[in-house]
Order: C-alpha cells, then sequence, then structure tokens
C-alpha cells in the first residue's frame, strides 16, 4: 500500500499544482514558464496513477521489481517534475539538466513494472514469451 499512499498523495498535489499553475500564476509567468508549468504537471499527474498500479502489481506477487519501479517513479517525480516546477519558477536554466535524470528514471520505472506485470501475469494470461 505504500505506493498507493504516494500516488494518491501525488495526486492530490497535481490538482493543487495544477490550479496554481492555472490561475495564480498567469499574471506572473511569462506563455513560456506556464508551458513548462503545464507539462510538469502533465508528467506528474501520469506518473501519480502510474504509482497506483504498481500497488496492484505488488499485491499480485510483482516482488522486487515492481518495488523499483516504486521508486523509481517517486525519484522521477521529484526530478522530471520537480525540476520543471522550479524552473517555471525562477527561470534558472540550469535546473533543465536535472528533468531528463528524471525522465530516464521514469522510463526505467515502465520497464521494471512492465516486467514484474508479466512475470505476475505468466504465460497462462495469453503473454507472449516468443516460443
Amino acid at each position: 500500500m505504500r505506493f498507493t499512499v504516494w500516488g494518491a498523495g501525488a495526486m492530490a498535489l497535481v490538482v493543487a499544482t495544477g490550479a496554481f499553475g492555472a490561475h495564480g500564476l498567469k499574471q506572473h509567468l511569462s506563455e513560456a514558464a506556464l508551458n513548462t508549468w503545464h507539462t510538469a504537471a502533465l508528467y506528474h499527474a501520469f506518473h501519480g496513477l502510474g504509482l497506483l498500479a504498481i500497488d496492484r502489481v505488488i499485491a499480485g506477487g510483482g516482488g522486487r521489481l515492481a518495488r523499483v519501479a516504486g521508486w523509481l517513479m517517486v525519484a522521477g517525480l521529484a526530478l522530471f517534475s520537480g525540476s520543471l516546477y522550479a524552473l517555471a519558477l525562477t527561470g534558472i536554466k540550469g535546473l533543465g539538466a536535472i528533468t531528463p535524470i528524471g525522465g530516464t528514471a521514469w522510463i526505467a520505472a515502465w520497464i521494471c513494472l512492465a516486467l514484474a506485470a508479466r512475470r505476475v501475469a505468466g504465460p497462462a494470461d495469453g503473454v507472449s514469451t516468443g516460443a
């Protein structure tokens, strides 16, 4: 249930950050900065939902790979969305160098989750094993 808590928290936070960006920042940020904020919120939402899915795979027996996926997803939230939120607010371009690290964490998270889910599903669920 750990990642359900993280996911639900992430989703609550994305509603707040999305509303703040749409209403509180509109008069204070450039269009480019608002677009950066929107990108951060959009990916934040996708990966908050991903965290909810991870606990389902863990509950089904996804094991260590699913837990690794969860922590990579959390790291990606902080590094990708966090760096973009900070970039939008501060304009410090160097923060953009952190963003791809978060994106890479998310790619790895989704791969780990797919492998864990495949392990849970097994060949009896119609997943091709290539044989």
